[in-house]
């Protein structure tokens, strides 16, 4: 009975581990994917504000090993004035036809479309639409924080736009803040006639860092480099905490089946000292004594640790049909949709996690067998026959 409460504890272990793990590793590949939904994976500038010459820029960024398409845009702050008031948005000057080789832009077209996106067409945000009022083919007033200077101060630059498409990457912050003009309505706006970078797709985006450095390196002095990963770095570095922090506390349900299986072995040591001690007088060494009843701890571990382990995969495999179940049963909604923005629980397995918690927890199970086996071996046979005989 104890050796199965022993399996079943390391077992619940492993499977929490490999389920809490994967389940994040899905949200943050989630995640990666909606951020690349609107951003490029590195974006290159120049520290005077803008880059002048932008034909020899790209021409430059397209030689690069590994670059997969590269445009110009135009970022800045501005206000938007629409029937439903005015509010602060991020407004973005793109060249439509390229911009959508580099970001996702024809994919989270929810309404309407993104080409032609002529000099008075804009792309808004779902969440924007929503709270503004307006719809495709509604017009609505940009209005730009430059302006001209006159006698009685700065007149803010203002133009009008039609809403061709509305977008939505399924994130908040993106969908409420981020609209996009064509690149010559943004020079008109802004009243500038240069770029503020490049946007850059990459083929690996994991190899961003890398291709990065060597951009910079051929643009020469006065340039620099962000990566999709330095731009979101306090989202992913919270991400690799949490799920760092999750793996040491789960990690302490192996460690109390861990020491389950100390007490088993230390009772079943108690329990069989007269055969212990029958071997030992029959020619048995110590050494003997020991592996075998650190075989029968390990044997506790390595069952528990296999069938964690499929119980994990088959779990995460069929997650989202788990949480349907539940929520079927006690009539709850475990997702929100209008809180998380997604369908079903996102589940990615890491290979090299799984082989980490099954390490983990044979490497616990072996250090739990020590101190029992090595209390069998020690065990004298003349104090225990004179005693127990």
């Amino acid at each position: 009975f104890t050796s199965g409460l022993s399996v079943a504890g390391i077992a619940i272990g492993v499977m929490a581990l490999i389920v809490v793990l994967s389940v994040m590793n899905g949200f943050e590949e989630d995640i990666t994917t909606k951020i690349l939904g609107t951003q490029s994976h590195i974006v290159i500038s120049n520290f005077t504000g803008g880059i002048s010459d932008p034909e020899s820029v790209l021409q430059t960024v397209m030689k690069q090993k590994g670059v997969v398409a590269a445009t110009p845009f135009i970022l800045s702050p501005g206000l938007v004035s629409s029937p439903g008031g005015i509010s602060g948005v991020v407004i973005r000057g793109i060249n439509p036809e390229s911009a959508a080789k580099v970001i996702r832009l024809k994919e989270i077209i929810t309404q309407g479309k993104c080409c032609p996106l002529d000099g008075s067409g804009v792309l808004v945000g779902s969440e924007l639409a929503a709270s503004s009022g307006i719809g495709v083919g509604d017009a609505l007033t940009l209005i730009s924080p430059t302006g001209t200077i006159t006698p009685l101060g700065m007149i803010p630059k203002s133009l009008t736009f039609i809403v061709r498409g509305i977008f939505s990457t399924g994130m908040y912050e993106f969908d409420s803040s981020m609209v996009y003009i064509s690149l010559p309505a943004a020079e008109k706006l802004f009243m500038v006639d240069m770029p503020s970078g490049i946007e850059i797709k990459v083929a690996d985006i994991y190899a961003a860092g890398t291709v990065s450095q060597e951009i910079v390196k051929q643009l020469g002095v006065g340039y620099w480099a962000k990566t999709w990963k330095d731009m979101n770095k306090s989202l992913f570095s919270a991400l690799k905490l949490e799920k760092t922090i999750m793996f040491i506390i789960l990690l302490f349900i192996i460690l109390v089946a861990a020491f389950s299986i100390i007490s088993t072995l230390i009772m079943l040591v108690i329990e069989k000292r007269k055969e212990i001690a029958i071997l030992k007088s029959m020619g048995a060494t110590m050494d003997q004594i020991l592996r075998i009843f650190m075989t029968m701890g390990m044997a506790i571990g390595i069952s528990g640790t296999l069938v964690g382990l499929v119980l994990g995969l088959l779990l995460t495999h069929n997650l989202n049909a788990v949480v349907a179940a539940v929520e079927f049963v006690f009539r709850i909604e475990v997702m929100p949709k209008d809180v998380y923005y997604i369908t079903g629980l996102p589940t990615k397995v890491d290979a090299v996690e799984v082989l980490l918690i099954t390490l983990a927890s044979l490497v616990l199970s072996f250090l739990a067998t020590i101190y029992p086996a090595r209390q069998a071996a020690k065990q004298d046979p003349v104090e225990i026959i004179r005693y127990e005989g």
